[in-house]
This record gives C-alpha cells, sequence and structure tokens, in this order.
C-alpha cells in the first residue's frame, strides 16, 4: 500500500502548548545567573591562581628514629651507632614534623586558606609574622639544617649523660647579650677552658663555676689564638634570681662513639628528645618501648631539659593518624592542647629527658598515674 502526501499528519512542535517569548523579568534573572556562575568560576579560578601571604601548617609524616628510613638507596637505619655495643629494639618511637606550606619556601593560595579554616589541625598565619620581610627560602633552609644539626649533637650529650657515659664538650664564645660587660674582656671564638681553676667540659660545669662565685667575678682561662689568658669576668643577677655573665655559647663536642643520622630533607631542632630516647633505646640492653608505638617532639639541652616547639597540634594529630598511641609533649606547650587532642591517642607533659624515659618504660603501668596528661 502506498501512502499519498494527503495522508500524512505533519508533526508540529508544542502542538498543544502556548507559545510565548521570554518575560524581561526573566530574562533579567537568567542573565544574574549566568554572572553569578562567571563571578564564582573566577573567584575559584582566583583561589588556585594567586597566592596569599599566609603559611599553613599540616600534620607532617613521621620517623621511627629506632626504625630504618629509605632514602632512594635501599633503607638504613635512622640512627647509626658504632664504636659500642647496641641492643635490638622492638616498637617505635616517632619523631613528628609539621608540613609548612607558604612564603618564603613556597606559595599558599586563598582556596587553600579557606580549606585551611575548615579544620582544626590546621594552623594559618600571616606570613609577615611568622618570617621576617626580607629573609629567603635558602635562609630558612640554612637555618632549619644547622639547627637540625646542633639538635643532633645535644641528643647525643644528652643520652650520654643520661646513661652516665663520659664525653667532653668544648666552650666557645658565640655572641653577646646586650649591655653586657664580657663584650669588652672576651672575643667571639674564645674557647673557655676553665673556671676559677678547674676544668670545664661542658655547660653545667659553668653554670655552677658562675654561681658559686656570685656575686663576685667569675675567673675565666680563655684560649686565643693558641694562647691561654685568665680573665675576670663579673657575674649578675638576672631577673629569675639565676646569675649570668651575659655571654651565648657555641659547642663542640667528643663522642666517645660515632653517631649518625639519616633523615633527608628534615630541618628544625624539634626532634632533640626524640634522637635522645633513641639514643638511650639501642644502648639500653633492657627493650624500654617494648613493642609500643610512641611519638613525641621537644628540643634537647645537653643536661637534658626538655624545651618547647611549634606546631605542637599539627604533630599530635600527625602521630595519631601514624599509629602511636602515646604522645611526649614539652610541658611548655601543653596549654595549647587543650581541648583538642584527638581521639586514640594520651599526650604526657615532660620537662626533662629523665622524665620522658620514665614515660616511655611506665606509660601503661600504674606508676604512670603520677605524671601529667595534657589536653
Amino acid at each position: 500500500m502506498s501512502l499519498s502526501p494527503d495522508d500524512l499528519t505533519p508533526l508540529r512542535v508544542n502542538d498543544s502548548a502556548d507559545v510565548r517569548p521570554e518575560s524581561p523579568r526573566e530574562v533579567k534573572r537568567r542573565r544574574m545567573v549566568w554572572i553569578s556562575g562567571l563571578l564564582l568560576a573566577a573567584a575559584l579560578l582566583a583561589g588556585v591562581v594567586f597566592p596569599v601571604s599566609y603559611v599553613a601548617e599540616h600534620p607532617g609524616p613521621t620517623v621511627n628514629t629506632i626504625g630504618d628510613v629509605d632514602l632512594g638507596e635501599g633503607e638504613e637505619p635512622v640512627l647509626s651507632i658504632e664504636g659500642t655495643e647496641t641492643y635490638p629494639v622492638d616498637g617505635a618511637l616517632d619523631m613528628t614534623t609539621v608540613s609548612v606550606q607558604g612564603p618564603p619556601t613556597g606559595a599558599t593560595f586563598a582556596i587553600d586558606v579557606l580549606f585551611g579554616w575548615m579544620f582544626p589541625h590546621v594552623s594559618l598565619t600571616p606570613s609577615a609574622t611568622v618570617y621576617p620581610s626580607n629573609v629567603s627560602s635558602s635562609e630558612v633552609q640554612e637555618t632549619n639544617t644547622v639547627a637540625m644539626n646542633t639538635s643532633q649533637s645535644w641528643a647525643m650529650a644528652a643520652a650520654l649523660e643520661y646513661l652516665e657515659i663520659d664525653y667532653t664538650q668544648h666552650l666557645f664564645v658565640h655572641d653577646f647579650a646586650e649591655g653586657a660587660e664580657a663584650t669588652d674582656l672576651l672575643r667571639r671564638g674564645d674557647q673557655v677552658i676553665a673556671a676559677n681553676g678547674h676544668p670545664i667540659t661542658g655547660l653545667q660545669g659553668l653554670k655552677d663555676a658562675v654561681d658559686d662565685s656570685a656575686p663576685e667575678p667569675v675567673t675565666l682561662t680563655i684560649e686565643r689564638d693558641g694562647e691561654q689568658h685568665k680573665i675576670d669576668v663579673p657575674v649578675t643577677e638576672a631577673e629569675d634570681g639565676s646569675y649570668q655573665i651575659g655571654i651565648y655559647l657555641d659547642s663542640e663536642f667528643d663522642f666517645p662513639y660515632d653517631f649518625e643520622v639519616s633523615l633527608g630533607d628534615v630541618g628544625g631542632a624539634s626532634a632533640g628528645m626524640m634522637f635522645a630516647l633513641g639514643i638511650i633505646e639501642k644502648l639500653t640492653e633492657e627493650n624500654l618501648v617494648d613493642g609500643d608505638h610512641i611519638a613525641g617532639t621537644g628540643t634537647i639541652d645537653p643536661d637534658g631539659t626538655v624545651g618547647p616547639i611549634g606546631g605542637i597540634l599539627q604533630k599530635v594529630y600527625g602521630a595519631q593518624r601514624s599509629g602511636a598511641t602515646v604522645f611526649l609533649a614539652p610541658e611548655a606547650n601543653c596549654p595549647e592542647l587543650d581541648d583538642k587532642v584527638p581521639d586514640g591517642i594520651t599526650v604526657y607533659s615532660v620537662s626533662s629527658l629523665e622524665q620522658a624515659v620514665e614515660i616511655v618504660k611506665s606509660h601503661d603501668t600504674p606508676e604512670a598515674e603520677n605524671v601529667t596528661t595534657c589536653g
């Protein structure tokens, strides 16, 4: 059967609907939607492309100081000690880090700031309050490298001090306090050999000599340009009641063992306490960690004093994410953790290396009830 054109029904669009043009109000509304979309897209693009002057701190990776690390050429111990017997370890003593994003070492964008405000473990700070305006990325990295190297030496000294193993510390005049009378008597680079006739082998010995002399001057024997000189240096009382001679010291150490740290591109002084704990663990026959996963942070002085650090909240979150159940925090940082410690990790307050060792050994026993927790 064939069909003629008269048999076909033409197809009509909107056959049963009323077709009418858009009203001016609808046209305006549609234009506003498009404009809003374009503005949002531009804002998002600006947030991704244009940097802002903020430093963002995020939880960084953790490193087990008594474990191994792979720096691209196979695994090697984080802490290597040669010249004496070391003992097997079981567990983890994690040093913690902060990932820093922003000038002068990188860039932070508006979208980073926006997301940072949404998470409690991200810290946002105007870069001008963190770094001087004229500091360069290379200067920041150099400062962090020097601080890391110093913390490693001080950690070894503190560990040996705790273990009552002899070592020698050479003290040198590095700088002077403002207005100190020692400025006219000593020079940068002078090595302090003795105080009041007694040989000085460490910072504590010099502090003791100054305290014993107060308020009278302390007689320092110094070596300068290969010659020794005896100089009477005035002793003054500080606001906190301690005695001082107004000099800043640098130090070099002679250790009985060879000591090396393998970490890669990590800087700063905040891992000092965890290095010291790792050294003690390796040099102690008793297994102190005993299979536990412990993390922490804090600077260390050769006398074992634990000092405060930056980024404590980020480090606690980083430790918790890595599986640690115990965290050792400097006593001075504890107030920053009030009501902010994440679930699943207990933070202990420490002020000395001796206290940190005791917590490592007894955190899961009744003896740990006598220590202070943070948060």
